[in-house]
């Protein structure tokens, strides 16, 4: 067990720090959990803590746990397409293991360079590849969690098909760390793509813009993602000020070529490949820490709607905006957390589904992270009950509301 930065001393009581344990195996971590279970002592549970402004601000714990110590291979299956690794890993540094033997998990999003597994798991982190790859449910296959009554429990394995029952794993996914601490994860792999490329496309307007988008769905090449960019958005990405369709296309070399043909004769089309193209995209992936470090009361808000409902809910917004147009999922980047609190609530009011993903602490009310929780939401307060009665785990963390 590490514990070299446990707050022990009379003087850092004094200043009034609280124990930051770092574990160093599930059993520590377990241990840990149903130690402060057992004395009432509230959690702060984290990776690296680089999504601290997601999902709402926790209430303080007594107790802080960081699992980034947990940060090994367990079991790695190439040839099977399967790999176990502890929850505190950087997504980062698994990219590179598996990139060594052609593979990948294809989750991408904000700070995915210093995010751990877990972290993107429990924050079911996604980008603009969801359209073409899912979501973190559809790649992760097993998973360790640890409960707070000190107890390891196991959920599916290393198998790609587990019709073993309920797979309580899931529930981790998504959870923000506030039913358990995962401590390891199990995924399956896919091959990465032997060619890639990715087409640029300004538009006369919304209309158009999403119009384009639709068709690349229904055509017969299949994009992997489909992004709509406003002109704000497009110009603070360096590209013209305009309504902005962004396709991403993966297969072999024969895709890329017919990708070229199809839009040859496109105006003003822009066609990225190799390291234009990767760096494209670690510029969306990394839209919103770079918001969040320059505006100090800066906030990330989301909606999502059915797919022909994202051109009107983009109309809306006059801030930079983007529209994962193969999800139905939209962001807004904001100046203040009140801004992006009252374009969830416009949206909520038209039938939309939003929170506000990332926020200052100012912005604290769950009313205004989370309008409208759903139909669901009574069965989530029930399974937090099962797994965390007293309410000490990440309290407030899922939007203020759990």
């Amino acid at each position: 067990m590490a514990r070299d930065k446990r707050c022990r001393s009379g003087s850092a009581k004094l200043l009034g720090l609280l124990d930051l344990i770092h574990p160093e195996t599930p059993e520590d971590l377990s241990a840990e959990l149903g130690r402060a279970g057992r004395a009432g002592r509230s959690i702060e549970l984290f990776g690296n803590h680089s999504k601290n402004a997601m999902a709402g601000p926790v209430t303080a714990g007594v107790v802080r746990i960081s699992t980034a110590k947990l940060n090994q291979v367990v079991q790695y299956e190439p040839k099977d397409l399967t790999i176990s690794v502890r929850a505190g890993m950087r997504y980062a540094d698994l990219s590179q293991v598996l990139a060594a033997n052609g593979q990948m998990i294809p989750l991408d999003g904000p700070f995915d360079d210093q995010a751990t597994v877990g972290g993107m798991v429990a924050a079911n982190i996604s980008g603009s590849r969801r359209r073409g790859y899912g979501t973190a449910r559809d790649w992760v296959i097993g998973m360790q969690f640890a409960t707070m009554d000190g107890k390891l429990v196991q959920s599916g394995g290393m198998v790609v098909k587990n019709v073993a029952g309920l797979d309580m794993g899931k529930l981790m996914i998504g959870s923000f760390g506030t039913l358990a601490a995962i401590t390891t994860v199990n995924f399956k792999l896919a091959p990465i793509p032997a060619a890639t490329i990715t087409v640029v496309l300004p538009t006369d307007g919304p209309r158009p813009a999403f119009k384009i988008a639709a068709e690349s769905m229904r055509g017969a090449l299949n994009p992997v993602a489909v992004d709509v960019l406003n002109p704000q958005l497009a110009s603070l990405m360096g590209l013209e000020s305009r309504h902005t369709v962004v396709l991403a296309y993966a297969g072999n070399t024969a895709v890329v070529e017919r990708t070229i043909r199809e839009f040859s004769s496109k105006e003003s089309v822009q066609t990225l490949r190799g390291q234009q193209e990767a760096e494209f995209w670690a510029s969306v992936r990394d839209i919103t820490p770079t918001h969040l470090t320059s505006i100090s009361n800066g906030a990330v808000a989301r909606v999502s709607v059915p797919l022909k409902g994202a051109e009107a809910v983009m109309e809306t917004v006059s801030v930079p905006c983007l529209a994962h147009a193969g999800s139905g999922v939209l962001r807004g980047w904001f100046h203040t957390g009140s801004a992006a609190a009252a374009w969830v609530a416009s949206a909520t009011l038209a039938g939309a589904k939003g929170v506000v993903e990332f926020s200052p602490n100012s912005t604290k009310s769950p009313d205004a992270l989370w309008p409208a929780p759903g139909g669901d939401f009574e069965i989530m307060k029930q399974v937090k009950q099962m797994f965390d009665p007293n309410g000490l785990l990440n309290h407030g963390r899922l939007y203020g509301r759990i």
